[in-house]
């Protein structure tokens, strides 16, 4: 759309009260828990004071005081408008790149510590490029992936070591969980080469928990650059069966702006949070017994050495994602004066869509707060509810998460695997309710005793 047809009305200007309760209470807690690391403790205590929960109802408040159109925050030096309408998250996501740009300003500072050149800071024809790079190595629209024997083999080894020392010491947490899933991850994107390389893990968890601060903490180089010379190595390995394998044969001349190795600190980073839904979901499954048994009972009928959709498992996790989004903040930057609802957004203009109380928004979805896997599979009362609100766990649109399926394959798998011969007893949070499920739980404090079958 022309600047010359855009609305001369602008979206409506909060009160700086309210701009404070926005960010006091929405935009602070989510940057303090982690948009990039997740922090323990914040966690912790976002958990015991229920701060995502306040979150959503002071999103909620302002909805039903405004109406669907969006709001803009009072923030000096910054132009940011809070989408409050279903409608207006679909527009803005479909929307992506043009006018509603991925690399924000926010965007670009957090991940220049350890991915400059990745697909979630680029646009124009650099995007474009290196999408497709990332399309093509993580088989998007697939929901098996080419790679799923080997993959498959690979997650199930580490999560049976995981499962067995769990019946052994007759407890799971997630020390222990994370370990195996860190070594699939390693393993699956760079080769069995590096399931070991704890070197190359720490380098890239301390570049994230740096781009927490976005560009407020300056790059630290060397680092950086010793995390892609080692990632440089694998690809240069490219392991059979790997996705640094797949990049080797696939990735293009360097021209263009496309850095194939640039592309693997966010499949690296993205499998992360993966781990976190992962665990969440089977806690869930342990205080839902019908759900658990549903889950149990598909696995009795598949060979889970064959890669394969494990429809009930997969929708556990992206219930789990529902509940508690890995991506909070959903953020893009208009790239010129544009319309959304009716009003017009400046060109620079950042968008935020909180996805917790698209997720978790009582007055418009019923299962809010229920614990509803059915949501994804279409089956049950509440039928293929997402598509008359929107529900994004992993987005949607062009900047539609491209490892979607590569993820939930892995998650379901890994699951699959610990259930197979185990049970599971969740000891914390003691009280989980799987039909008022709470607004955070920190999976870092989620712990299980376990016994072999």
């Amino acid at each position: 759309m022309s600047s010359s047809t855009v609305p001369s009305r602008t979206a409506p200007r909060l009160r700086v009260g309210d701009t404070l309760r926005v960010a006091l209470g929405v935009l602070a807690p989510t940057v303090a828990q982690g948009a990039i690391a997740r922090r323990p403790r914040a966690m912790a205590l976002a958990e015991r004071f229920d701060l995502d929960g306040q979150a959503v109802r002071t999103v909620q408040d302002l909805h039903r005081r405004h109406g669907d159109g969006p709001v803009q925050l009072a923030i000096p030096g910054r132009r940011l408008a809070l989408v409050l309408g279903g409608d207006d998250v679909h527009q803005v996501l479909g929307g992506s790149p043009e006018p509603f740009a991925l690399a924000t300003r926010e965007k670009q500072g957090a991940l220049d510590q350890f991915q400059p050149h990745g697909v979630l800071v680029s646009h124009g024809r650099e995007r474009e490029a290196r999408r497709a790079l990332n399309e093509t190595v993580l088989d998007t629209p697939h929901p098996v992936h080419r790679l799923a024997g080997d993959l498959v083999t690979t997650v199930r080894e580490e999560a049976r070591a995981v499962a067995e020392r769990a019946g052994a010491t007759g407890r799971l947490d997630w020390d222990g969980f994370s370990a195996g899933w860190r070594r699939v991850v390693r393993r699956v994107v760079l080769g069995d080469a590096a399931a070991d390389d704890e070197g190359l893990q720490d380098d890239l968890d301390t570049l994230r928990y740096r781009a927490n601060w976005s560009y407020f903490l300056p790059n630290s180089r060397s680092r950086r650059d010793r995390l892609r010379r080692r990632l440089a190595a694998y690809v240069e390995r490219a392991e059979p069966g790997s996705l640094a394998g797949l990049l080797a044969e696939a990735a293009p001349a360097q021209d263009g702006g496309v850095d194939p190795v640039d592309q693997i600190p966010q499949w690296l980073f993205a499998f992360d949070p993966a781990g976190m839904a992962a665990i969440r979901a089977l806690a869930l499954l342990t205080v839902d017994r019908e759900e658990g048994d549903r889950a149990r009972a598909e696995l009795r009928d598949v060979d889970l050495d064959t890669p394969q959709e494990l429809r009930r498992l997969r929708a556990a996790v992206l219930e789990s994602v529902r509940l508690w989004p890995t991506t909070p903040m959903i953020l893009r930057e208009t790239t010129r004066d544009t319309e959304l609802a009716g009003t017009r957004l400046p060109a620079g203009t950042a968008v935020l869509v909180y996805a917790p109380f698209f997720h978790r928004d009582a007055d418009d979805l019923d299962v809010a707060h229920r614990f509803t896997p059915d949501l994804w599979t279409g089956e049950g009362p509440v039928g293929d509810a997402r598509t008359a609100w929107p529900l994004v766990p992993f987005s949607e649109g062009p900047g539609v998460c491209p490892g979607q399926n590569l993820v939930l394959l892995s998650t379901s798998t890994f699951l699959a695997t610990l259930l197979e011969h185990h049970d599971y007893a969740l000891e914390h949070p003691r009280a989980l309710d799987p039909d008022a499920v709470p607004g955070v739980i920190s999976p870092f404090a989620v712990r299980f005793r376990t016994t072999s079958r």
